[in-house]
């Protein structure tokens, strides 16, 4: 097909020319090395320059010229996931040997712990008014004594309830907001 000094052929012609597959040539046009033009019978190949794009794309593949930027570009990314899931790889492994070590403990355990220590911790604060009165009684008064107790036990108190307070963090506290409480 002739039009203005341009020939447009099928695919069939350039794959016969190129001595390859009809399919080889729809890949090369897919991959944006050869291209197509839209015509009154369909798309088709600048014939001419089919071929001068053709023979540059195989030189440049001869010379190990990369076929574009973006192909630098994709590999070199594609290397760069390479690299990110190999070190991720590691260090699930890594992760992996630690646990079966025995160096992780479990979320439900540590929780279980925690909170025997500060119920353990709270008999502890609560019983040294009661031991320091024991170790003054026989300087003041009995009444005194047990008005200082009291006070000295309030102080314990409020001291403890401000570090629960203070050591509630945001998912915590927001769970209980959630929970109505």
């Amino acid at each position: 097909m002739e039009d203005s000094g341009v020939q447009y052929v099928k695919v069939e012609i350039i794959a016969k020319l190129f001595g390859v597959t009809a399919r080889r040539v729809q890949q090369l046009t897919q991959e944006g090395i050869i291209e197509t033009h839209s015509t009154a019978d369909g798309r088709r190949y600048d014939l001419i320059q089919t071929i001068k794009t053709y023979i540059q794309y195989l030189s440049d593949k001869a010379y190990g010229k990369s076929k574009s930027e973006k192909e630098a570009k994709l590999r070199e990314q594609k290397l760069e996931a390479e690299i990110a899931l190999k070190e991720s790889q590691g260090e699930l492994h890594r992760m992996k040997r630690e646990i079966a070590a025995g160096k992780y403990i479990d979320i439900e355990e540590v929780q279980m712990d925690y909170n025997k220590f500060f119920v353990v911790f709270k008999k502890f604060s609560l019983s040294i008014p009661a031991r320091l009165m024991s170790m003054v009684s026989d300087k003041v008064e009995p009444l005194e004594a047990r008005k200082i107790e009291k006070a000295m036990n309030e102080e314990v108190k409020r001291v403890l309830n401000a570090f629960v307070v203070a050591g509630v963090t945001e998912p915590e506290a927001e769970k209980k907001d959630a929970a109505g409480g």
